[in-house]
């Protein structure tokens, strides 16, 4: 098993992570590196590392109430016994590794973890490779969505939405996206320890990953953004048009969420966003974008949870999807009560299988990271209670403009 994709620093606390190498490298007494793998079932394992120290040093592999003391020694990486480790049960097994003793400035190197057993028709998922980048995708972990079935026949203008995420559940990394539509996404995420963003972002029709290479007649452009909001151009997963505000949501509060996609006659659409605390009553504009070469109304809509640090790929993260609207072009509302959840291709080549979906409390919910066990597979639809109560009181007209950008 390589470290690479599979092993996580989570004491004293998630963060730092694997070197370019692929190899874990520490020097810090306190740090505590797990490793995880899933099992189909119980097994024994004879376990062993492959690394090396140049100066003499003591690491500790633990798992399931059971240590090892390992001394090491030898600058060559060469594959070191350790033990034999019982794994008790089906699901993911956590092995956590820690120095003892260095007389290095390091306690030296690891770059896999080996394990053999004699079990019949034992399986065990893990990210094995870096082909297609999954040393990287696969300690992100999986990313999961729901597809919300609309009213046929309808042309869709607006999209509401509203989500909640429990204290507890918003780690680092974390991107609750609450209104997906075919050319783009609005939602929250968290960035630091200190600051979060609401983020709404529309892509070119011009498909590359350098928003510099975008032909002038193809870039979004920004008409108007709301106060705070920083506009920009983005790149690396297509490019186009990206709005943020710096705003501080709180986990265990509601916030809902707008979005209007208006086709225009000029062979363009325009795509307005607006955000705001459900308690207070509130709404602020993000942005307006213009995306050309596009004659559409809302299609898509959809929803994701998603962890782009790849640091906080072992910590658990949970959102609540809740009270879903559309309303169309004559302006009648219609609640959504179904949806499809579906998975990403760490999820779908069993790289991660820590991913969840389906309904709580009356709404959506999804779940992923963390290495829990109560997977909930991919690839269903799930129905919520309907509620009529709960439609939205919006007066379109009184929304806020923000501030006029361009045309």
């Amino acid at each position: 098993m390589p470290l690479a994709g599979n092993a996580y620093r989570n004491t004293p606390e998630p963060g730092s992570g694997i070197n370019r190498s692929g190899k874990l490298v520490w020097s810090n007494p306190e740090d505590v590196h797990s490793i995880y793998v899933h099992l189909n079932q119980p097994a024994t394992f004879e376990v062993a590392l492959r690394g090396a120290a140049r100066t003499p040093a003591r690491w500790q592999l633990a798992s399931n109430g059971q240590s090892f003391n390992i001394n090491v020694n030898g600058a060559k990486p060469k594959e070191i016994p350790v033990g034999k480790i019982m794994a008790a049960k089906a699901g993911y097994l956590r092995l956590d590794l820690s120095g003892l003793k260095k007389t290095g400035k390091n306690y030296g190197e690891i770059s896999d973890l080996i394990l053999r057993s004699d079990k019949d028709g034992l399986q065990l998922n893990y990210v094995k490779s870096n082909k297609d980048n999954m040393f990287y995708w696969g300690r992100r972990g999986p990313s999961v969505h729901l597809g919300y079935q609309v009213p046929k026949g309808k042309t869709i203008e607006w999209a509401y939405s509203e989500i909640t995420v429990p204290t507890g559940e918003d780690p680092i990394g974390s991107y609750f996206m609450a209104n997906g539509f075919g050319q783009g996404y609005f939602g929250f995420q968290v960035k630091s320890p200190t600051e979060r963003w609401v983020l709404f972002s529309v892509w070119s029709p011009f498909n590359t990953n350098d928003p510099n290479a975008v032909p002038e007649k193809d870039r979004v452009t920004t008409l108007a953004k709301g106060k705070n909001v920083r506009a920009q151009k983005f790149g690396g997963e297509g490019s186009g048009g990206q709005s943020f505000l710096k705003y501080p949501w709180q986990a265990g509060k509601t916030y809902r969420f707008l979005t209007r996609v208006q086709p225009s006659d000029d062979n363009t659409t325009i795509y307005t966003s607006w955000f705001g605390d459900k308690e207070a009553n509130e709404w602020q504009i993000i942005a307006s974008f213009r995306r050309p070469r596009t004659n559409v109304h809302l299609t898509g809509f959809h929803s994701f949870l998603e962890n782009f640090s790849v640091n906080y790929g072992s910590v658990k993260r949970l959102g609540l999807y809740g009270n879903q609207w559309v309303c169309d072009t004559e302006g009648t509302w219609h609640e959504i009560t179904r949806a499809r959840f579906t998975a990403d291709a760490t999820a779908r080549g069993d790289h991660r299988l820590d991913y969840a979906g389906g309904t709580k409390g009356g709404a959506f919910f999804m779940k992923n990271g963390g290495f829990f066990d109560d997977r909930i597979k991919f690839d269903q639809w799930f129905e919520k209670p309907s509620n009529p109560k709960t439609k939205p009181a919006i007066n379109f007209k009184d929304l806020p403009k923000g501030e006029s950008i361009g045309k």
